[in-house]
C-alpha cells in the first residue's frame, strides 16, 4: 500500500514510522526545507519529549477531548517513544513534574534520532512540498496535488494523513492548511484559539515596571469576580512581561481559561483577576513572622530599603506602593496594621487579565478537525475513506509538561499503523 503523510512534525514521523514498519511505501511530503522544524524549538530548544506518569493519567492533563485519545495513548504510549529515541541512541531523563527531556538537553537530538529513524526504514522525504489539496473519487483518497519549485504535482496514494499541525507559529509551516482541505471535503473545522499562550494585563505601567522579572516557587489562582469562583489554580514558575505575563503556569492556565463559558465578555469587562502568592509555603502568621525578622534586622534603615531579602528588586517599587506605606518611612516606625497589611500584598499579588496574546505566539492550537468526524480507534476520517488525521490538526490540547507531544506521537503512531480497511 502506498501512504502519503502530509506533514513532517512529531505525528507525522511517527506515522510514517509506523507506516513503513507496517511494510507500506511511504512518504513524507514537508512544506519546509526540513522536517521535524517545529520541534526542534519546543521547551526553549529542550524538547520536553513526554511526561512519565502512568499513560492512563494523562487523559487528567488534557481539558481539549482528552477522552478521545483513549485508544491512541493505549496503542502508543510514552514509554514507547522513549524506548524508540532510545534505540537510536538518544538517553532521556525526567525532571520536576515528570517531564521527560534529552540528557543533552538539545532537541535537535531528538528530530535526528526521529530522522534517523525514518531513514533507516526506508521513508521517503520530499521536503519543500507544498500540498494543496486531495484527489477524492466515491468518498475516497485518491492521492495528493502539491506544488514543488513552482510545479504541480500529484502523486497516487491508497492513504493520506494528515499532519499539518495547527496555526500557531506559522514560521515553522503551520499555517491551517491541512483544516482548509478537510473542511473542503466535508469536514467540521471548530473555531481555532491560541492555547497554551501568555496574557495581557490591564496593568500594563506596573508589568513594563517589572518587565523580564522571573518568578519561581509561586502560587497563581484565576478568579471570576462576578461569580467569586476559583477557575484555576497552580504552582510553579512564572515570568512578567511588558504586555502581561508568561511562563509555564500562566501557558497551563490559559488552556484552561480559554474554554471558560463567556470569557470574551469576562475579559472585555474586568472580571478575570490572576492572584499570585510570592510566599505560598508561608501561611500569613509565618510571613508575619519572617517580616518582623527582617525589620529587626534593619529597623534604622527606611522601608524601601528593609525589602531586599524580602522580595526581587524589581518588584520592590510595585509593592511599596500597593502598601501604601511611604517609602522614606523607617522600619521601626511601621504600625503592625502596615506591616499585616504588607504580608497580605505579598500572598495576593493581582493583575487583571484582559486578553490572550494573538494565535501566532501561542505554544499549540485548540481547535481543529471535529473530533466527532474521526475514528478514534484508527483516526481515519468518518467522511473521506483512506483520509486519516495525526496531531494538532485534530480538535485536542493539553497542558504543558509533555502531554500535547505525546498526543503527536500517539495520534500519529495509530494513524499509521492502521491499514485504511475500517467502514466508513
Amino acid at each position: 500500500m502506498k501512504v502519503l503523510v502530509v506533514g513532517g512534525g512529531p505525528a507525522g514521523m511517527l506515522a510514517s514510522i509506523m507506516s513503513a514498519q507496517e511494510g507500506n511505501e511511504t512518504i513524507i511530503l514537508e512544506k519546509m526545507n526540513t522536517i521535524g522544524k517545529k520541534l526542534r524549538i519546543t521547551g526553549k530548544g529542550r524538547c520536553n519529549i513526554t511526561n512519565a506518569i502512568d499513560i492512563e493519567e494523562f487523559i487528567k492533563n488534557i481539558p481539549g477531548n482528552g477522552k478521545f485519545l483513549y485508544s491512541a495513548f493505549g496503542s502508543f504510549t510514552n514509554k514507547d517513544i522513549i524506548k524508540l529515541l532510545e534505540e537510536e541512541g538518544l538517553k532521556t531523563k525526567i525532571e520536576r513534574g515528570e517531564r521527560v527531556f534529552p540528557v543533552t538537553d538539545n532537541a535537535q537530538d531528538v528530530v535526528d534520532a526521529l530522522s534517523r529513524k525514518i531513514k533507516k526504514i526506508g521513508v521517503k522525504v520530499i521536503n519543500n512540498a507544498n500540498v494543496t489539496d486531495l484527489k477524492i473519487e466515491n468518498n475516497k483518497v485518491k492521492g495528493v496535488e502539491y506544488i514543488l519549485s513552482e510545479k504541480t504535482n500529484y502523486i497516487e496514494a491508497d492513504k493520506v494523513i494528515l499532519a499539518t499541525g495547527g496555526v500557531s507559529y506559522p514560521l515553522t509551516g503551520s499555517t491551517g492548511d491541512g483544516q482548509r482541505i478537510a473542511k473542503k471535503y466535508g469536514h467540521n473545522i471548530t473555531k481555532m484559539k491560541p492555547a497554551l499562550v501568555p496574557m495581557e494585563c490591564y496593568e500594563k505601567d506596573i508589568c513594563k515596571e517589572m518587565q523580564g522579572l522571573s518568578l519561581k516557587n509561586i502560587a497563581i489562582c484565576l478568579i471570576d469576580i462576578e461569580k467569586n469562583k476559583k477557575i484555576y489554580e497552580d504552582f510553579g514558575e512564572m515570568l512578567i512581561a511588558h504586555f502581561g505575563v508568561t511562563g509555564p503556569v500562566i501557558i497551563s492556565a490559559s488552556s484552561h481559561l480559554i474554554r471558560y463559558k463567556e470569557i470574551d465578555n469576562l475579559l472585555k469587562n474586568k472580571k478575570i483577576k490572576l492572584k499570585i502568592d510570592l510566599k505560598p509555603a508561608l501561611s500569613l502568621e509565618k510571613l508575619d513572622l519572617r517580616i518582623r525578622r527582617d525589620f529587626e534586622e534593619f529597623k534604622n534603615k527606611s522601608f524601601k530599603n528593609s525589602l531586599n531579602k524580602l522580595l526581587p528588586q524589581k518588584m520592590i517599587n510595585t509593592v511599596i506602593k500597593l502598601s501604601d506605606i511611604d517609602e522614606n518611612k523607617k522600619v521601626n516606625e511601621i504600625t503592625k496594621e502596615e506591616r499585616q497589611h504588607l504580608g497580605e500584598i505579598i500572598k495576593n499579588i493581582t493583575f487583571t487579565i484582559s486578553s490572550f496574546r494573538p494565535i501566532e505566539e501561542a505554544i499549540i492550537t485548540s481547535g481543529g478537525v471535529d473530533v466527532k468526524e474521526i475514528n478514534p480507534k484508527t483516526m481515519e476520517s468518518k467522511l473521506i475513506h483512506g483520509l486519516y488525521f495525526a496531531g494538532e490538526i485534530i480538535d485536542v490540547d493539553a497542558y504543558t509538561g509533555g502531554f500535547n507531544l505525546q498526543i503527536a506521537y500517539s495520534t500519529g503512531a495509530t494513524a499509521g499503523r492502521n491499514g485504511g480497511n475500517s467502514n466508513v
